[in-house]
């Protein structure tokens, strides 16, 4: 008599309940066409290495076949090795986007040669992420019509039912809510595993029912959901902070590790187009995009090997996509605002589209550009002219800057040398932000060298001094320490604002 774990497996090649997958028969197919590479591609949890097994045992080819991983260390001196050896049979390499870049290529190479000299005696089988295909093509453009690529995506509704179908057979039972589960599980037959095995512990089903007639297991989806989070969340829940934080808290940032993981959760498939996301929410594109290019995120990812389980950043398709479906689905389920303040930010609903605004005029860029790049380092987001060239090409530039300095920044900082009340375009930005003076959105940093008089207004508020005989990098950290301390504040109250909000919300 089977066991549930046994039937409903939350790990390996399931044996009661393998479902083929709607390309199984085109797998087959490539994996017995002698000569020709395979690359098999699509999200975790989807059965994908499943599929492959079943496929190799079906045509009987299983016992001449070897199983490498691009994510076991001890495996990639063999993979290495490979296009040394001859007649090595069918090597299927797993995790194939977890290897080394020059390992890849190797691969790649020797993929491209057995396809040329139409080698019956070597197969590359590769296994990878979504778009692993693509960034095949990318190490070897003229490899794509060299091998069989098989994309295998999110399974139907209707083949996880069957799925759960095959379960409750072996059990002899039936499940009450088996619809809801099926939605549930998002295409992923991975979790709908694990959800099947809690709804059979919460009907105390341990193992098969030997009564003629089904058990049937009275459960509800909430409760189930529930203790399927609770037990993701010991082990998922501090990676999940661990990579939200970045390299460092920034309290006074613009949260775009966060953010990268609220978007991850917010793909169909675990796979995340970093340039489409920060293209559909530019006001965070200069964080976001400053890790990426600076490279943060993947040191973040290399330097922990908690994260990099899980977690996986393609630059050459800028792809970023989770590992594992049970902590899609945990993170899929998180309450964002309460997880932004247990990671330690104040708030992650940023109303402004930039932090920071610099006004400065053009003698003064060296100043200005070193402090733009100590801002946006601090992940805060700030208006640089010289960043937005491209944006402000053929466009009206007063009318694209006047709404920048007149209410789209949380701060316009102006750099007020002697040089400022003389350039048209100080003058022209300087008109648009005088009225927040009184809104205290205005920091003035004073050039040491200039008469007070020239800057009356300013002076109604507090603000920074720059002696322009120093060297700007022995001023700078202090500078923009104040900077982002008085953010933080200003990120402080406005989360207290919003809980009283929530708590007293206005009458109408």
């Amino acid at each position: 008599m089977p066991r549930i774990d046994e039937v409903f497996k939350k790990s390996g090649v399931p044996t009661h309940t393998f479902v083929e997958p709607e390309e199984y028969d085109r797998v087959r197919v490539a994996i017995q066409t002698p000569g020709r590479g395979v690359i098999i591609e699509g999200p975790s949890g989807i059965g994908k290495t499943s599929c492959i097994k079943k496929a190799l045992d079906e045509t009987g080819l299983a016992d001449s076949c070897l199983f490498l991983s691009g994510r076991k260390q001890g495996d990639i001196p063999l993979i290495n090795e490979l296009p040394t050896m001859a007649a090595i049979g069918i090597v299927v390499i797993d995790d194939f986007h977890r290897l080394p870049a020059s390992s890849k290529q190797k691969i790649t190479d020797f993929a491209k040669t057995l396809a040329d000299d139409e080698d019956t005696t070597s197969k590359i089988v590769l296994i990878g992420i979504n778009r692993a295909g693509q960034t095949l093509v990318e190490y070897a453009p003229d490899l794509l019509h060299r091998v069989e690529t098989i994309r295998v995506g999110r399974t139907s509704i209707e083949r996880i039912k069957q799925l759960i179908e095959l379960g409750e057979r072996a059990l002899n039972c039936k499940i009450s809510i088996s619809d809801e589960i099926s939605e549930e599980a998002e295409g992923s037959f991975a979790m709908a595993q694990v959800l099947c095995h809690e709804a059979c512990l919460q009907g105390k089903l341990l193992n098969t029912r030997t009564d003629p007639e089904p058990e049937k297991i009275l459960v509800s989806l909430p409760a189930i959901r529930e203790a399927v989070l609770a037990e993701l969340g010991p082990r998922f829940f501090p990676i999940a902070r661990e990579f939200s934080t970045g390299n460092k808290l920034r309290r006074e940032g613009r949260a775009p590790y966060l953010h990268l993981l609220l978007w991850l959760s917010q793909t169909q498939e675990g796979a995340l187009d970093t340039k489409e996301a920060m293209a559909a929410n530019p006001e965070l594109k200069g964080s976001v995009s400053q890790v990426i290019e600076k490279g943060h995120l993947n040191s973040l990812i290399a330097n922990s090997t908690a994260i990099s389980e899980l977690i996986h950043f393609e630059a050459k398709t800028d792809l970023l996509t989770t590992e594992d479906p049970k902590f899609l689905y945990f993170i899929r389920h998180l309450i964002w605002s309460k997880f932004a303040r247990q990671v330690g930010y104040f708030s992650i609903d940023f109303k402004s589209r930039y932090d920071f605004a610099l006004s400065f005029a053009g003698e003064n860029r060296d100043f200005a550009e070193a402090l733009a790049q100590e801002l946006a380092s601090r992940e805060v987001s700030v208006f640089y002219d010289k960043n937005e060239q491209h944006r402000i090409l053929a466009n009206d530039v007063e009318e694209y800057l006047a709404p920048i300095y007149r209410s789209e920044s949380k701060f316009v900082i102006a750099l007020l040398s002697k040089q400022y009340p003389r350039k048209i375009w100080t003058k022209f930005e300087s008109e648009q932000f005088k009225q927040r003076f009184g809104e205290f959105a205005v920091i003035p940093i004073w050039y040491t060298d200039t008469s007070p008089g020239l800057f009356d207004e300013s002076r109604r508020v507090d603000g920074l001094s720059f002696d322009p005989e120093q060297p700007v990098s022995l001023q700078l950290p202090d500078i923009v320490a104040s900077l982002c301390k008085k953010l933080e504040e200003v990120r402080q109250g406005e989360a207290k604002d919003s809980e009283q909000h929530m708590l007293f919300p206005a009458s109408g």
